[in-house]
Parts: structure tokens; C-alpha cells; sequence
């Protein structure tokens, strides 16, 4: 008899065959071909790989922000790859928190309006808004700037602003796109310390894209990918 499967150990995203292409006119382009891939909850995994390997292409897939042409991504028991275009926006609401290279964040918001933006979607109260917001911008030690806007900041700054954002409304995932790829190297480091620490304390999953061997060398884990198909992993 099989042992049953413990719920505990079920990886978190569970991807198998997963395959993207594009039409350019009468042209097939094929971006991704079977990736099988498993990230189990509170791993923090690098996806990395020349240009035009589809790193980022993957890391769109994971986030619900584009949907694949073959194969699954199961993401804490859900396959994201069924869903339509309305549930996969609710979806990406509800379990998805973004952090970007170059932050995105409002310039005629503060760094606290910035942080509230999407928690202005859910059924919290104003109150219950206010004290999330000012409980995650303390915990990326923001709260003396909650009334600053994005061009009074320093960048090391905005990209912890961004990472607020990404976190306040408690997010199952979290995908960062070249989250050093704007800033110099120590302000990179504090940023990629945040995010060990939203790891280590806080259990959050984080997948990245990052061109930078240094800031790979912070996950758990390397998932390397070439010309769509992933030839190398390390960590664990």
C-alpha cells in the first residue's frame, strides 16, 4: 500500500511539463520546453540564465501574470494553469506579492499610500489598514518616512518601500524581478538582507530572477535555465 502523502511536505508550487510559445506572425517561438520544478514553502530560489533563456518568462508563469501553452503550476494546491482571466487576477491578488526592479511605486503617493494601495481592495477597515501598513513599513525600518513620497527617498529606500508593498497584504508567494538590478552594491545587500530576513522570520517563499551571482548566492537555491529548459540546480 502507498504511503499517503503528508499535506506538510507537498511542495508549495508543484510545476510539471511546462511549456510557453509565442506567435510572431506565422512563426512558433518556443520560450519554455517541459520544465519540472518543485519549491516547497519558506525556500527562497534564484532563477537564473542568459538572456532569453526564460527566466523571466517562468517567473510571469509562477506569478499568474501570463499562462503557459502546455503543462501545470499547481500553487498551494491550486493549478493556475486552468484558471481564467478573472480568476487569475483574483487569484494574483489574493496570493501574489511583486517586487521590481525599478520598484513602481506611485510619485504622488507617499511611501505610506504606496504600501496601503492594495490593501485599498480588501474588506479591512481604515483602522485595520493604517496599523498593517505601519506594522510592515516598522518592519522594514521605513516608519520615520511613512509621509515621504518616492522622490524624497534614497533608492536603497524605495526598494524597501516596494518589498513593504509586496508584503502587507500577507502574501503565499513572492516574485522579485532583478531586485538589485537598480541599485549599487550595498544597497543591494541590505535589500537582499530584508529579504533573507522575510524568510527566516516570517516563512515567506521567494522565487527570483536576478543576472547577479552575488545576489543568487543568497537563495537557498539556484535554478539555472537555458534556451528554455532548466539544465542545472543547486542548493536545497
Amino acid at each position: 500500500m502507498t504511503a499517503p502523502v503528508d499535506a506538510a511536505e507537498a511542495p508549495l508550487i508543484r510545476i510539471r511539463d511546462l511549456a510557453k510559445h509565442y506567435r510572431r506572425g506565422e512563426q512558433d517561438i518556443p520560450v519554455l520546453l517541459g520544465i519540472d520544478l518543485d519549491v516547497r514553502a519558506g525556500d527562497f530560489v534564484a532563477l537564473m540564465g542568459p538572456s532569453g533563456s526564460g527566466k523571466s518568462t517562468l517567473l510571469n508563469l509562477i506569478a499568474g501574470i501570463d499562462q503557459p501553452s502546455g503543462g501545470t503550476i499547481q500553487i498551494a494546491g491550486t493549478d493556475i494553469a486552468t484558471l481564467g482571466d478573472g480568476a487569475l487576477a483574483d487569484w494574483r491578488a489574493r496570493h501574489v506579492g511583486f517586487i521590481f526592479q525599478f520598484y513602481n511605486l506611485m510619485p504622488v503617493l507617499t511611501a505610506f499610500e504606496n504600501v496601503e494601495l492594495l490593501l485599498l481592495l480588501t474588506t479591512l477597515t481604515p483602522r485595520q489598514r493604517r496599523e498593517r501598513v505601519g506594522q510592515t513599513l516598522q518592519l522594514v525600518q521605513l516608519a520615520d518616512r511613512a509621509d515621504h513620497h518616492p522622490n524624497e527617498l534614497s533608492g536603497g529606500q524605495q526598494q524597501r518601500v516596494a518589498i513593504a508593498r509586496a508584503i502587507v497584504t500577507d502574501p503565499t508567494l513572492i516574485v522579485a524581478d532583478e531586485p538589485t538590478g537598480d541599485l549599487d552594491r550595498a544597497t543591494g545587500e541590505e535589500g537582499l538582507s530584508l529579504l533573507d530576513r522575510l524568510v527566516a522570520e516570517l516563512g515567506k517563499t521567494i522565487v527570483m530572477v536576478t543576472h547577479d551571482p552575488k545576489a543568487a548566492a543568497r537563495a537557498h537555491r539556484l535554478v539555472h535555465l537555458e534556451k528554455g529548459v532548466l539544465v542545472d540546480e543547486a542548493g536545497g
